[in-house]
């Protein structure tokens, strides 16, 4: 019998079910996916908790790997059979066997396991859109990342690093800034107990880095911005610590004509042919090994609880999967 995780309340990570399920066939425009590995992403958390309400009840998860059991009516880029991972911007990925829309569905290289796409679909696509999209990253460029330890992080870190970028980190702790410098990072920052600005001005001369890449929010954003060069690049893409304060414009302007954003995967991928490039970028840079992904953390699927709370209370590093 087949099962999956269902939420029928918000709150703690008690509120999460795992109960049996009758996925059917796949209908027009559907397949049946027998599920091997889940992302576990801190999204997942904002929608248990409500801070990003979901119709309920409602499953969870936004990613996963795994093989085509069958396929509906007009679906032509797949087969039974076929080595799949997607990242969807519906929820309904902490299952075993799943039937759904094959719109995101993208084709698994045999050189990718599904633990390694299950780790990268979201945290690897983000990297692409804050590398290649948000901010070319550039030979020579000096950029700094939030949570390098992080799953997002150590991604982003390997990857500026291989464009030639000089990477500066944030971590949570000494132990955590081992893990970004063995990602990446030219110099990982202890937030609360080192001076980050000072740092970063040191290391660049006093000039500041091209972008930050910020997915903590509240408690590092004044810092970013005072992180910057003359019109660099603010991005934000999360808020672990709380949503940003109001923006006043003149901040920006003061700083140096400063650029901000505030982006989310979702609006990137929405287009298939932008989906396909950002994949195949992804899929070219840690196939040829100068990314290198795999899981953290892995937890079965039934104990998610557990994975939640670790991710909350910042016990894990890099990616963490749910297995099946």
């Amino acid at each position: 019998m087949a099962r999956a995780i269902r939420i029928t309340a918000t709150g703690g990570p008690d509120v999460m079910h795992w109960v049996p399920t009758e996925p059917g066939d796949p209908g027009p425009g559907e397949v049946r996916l027998r599920q091997h590995a889940v992302g576990c992403n801190f999204i997942d958390i904002y929608h248990r908790k409500g801070a990003m309400p979901l119709p309920l009840p409602s499953g969870l998860g936004m990613e996963a790997a795994g093989v085509v059991e069958a396929v509906g009516a007009g679906v032509s880029h797949l087969r039974p059979g076929d080595r799949v991972a997607y990242v969807d911007k519906l929820t309904g990925a902490y299952a075993d066997v799943r039937v759904m829309s094959a719109a995101p569905l993208v084709a698994l290289p045999e050189a990718i396991s599904f633990e390694q796409a299950a780790s990268m679909m979201t945290r690897g696509l983000t990297a692409q859109l804050l590398l290649r999209r948000a901010y070319r990253v550039q030979p020579g460029d000096a950029v700094l990342v939030h949570a390098a330890a992080g799953g997002v992080g150590q991604i982003t870190c390997q990857w500026a690093k291989a464009l030639g970028a000089t990477v500066i980190g944030t971590v949570g702790s000494p132990a955590k800034a081992e893990v970004a410098r063995a990602h990446g990072c030219d110099l990982a920052v202890v937030q609360g107990s080192d001076d980050l600005v000072q740092q970063v001005r040191q290391a660049t001369g006093g000039r500041g880095v091209a972008a930050v890449y910020d997915s903590v929010g509240r408690d590092t954003f004044t810092q970013s911005l005072d992180c910057l060069r003359p019109q660099g690049l603010m991005v934000a893409f999360g808020a672990s610590s709380g949503p940003i304060p109001p923006l006043d414009s003149m901040d920006l302007l003061k700083r140096g004509s400063l650029f901000f954003t505030r982006l989310t995967l979702a609006h990137y991928t929405a287009r298939r042919d932008d989906l396909d490039a950002m994949v195949a970028e992804l899929f070219e840079v840690v196939g040829s090994g100068q990314v290198k992904v795999q899981p953290s953390q892995r937890y079965a699927l039934a104990d998610v609880a557990q994975a939640h709370a670790d991710i909350e209370a910042r016990q894990t590093t890099g990616s963490t999967i749910l297995l099946p």
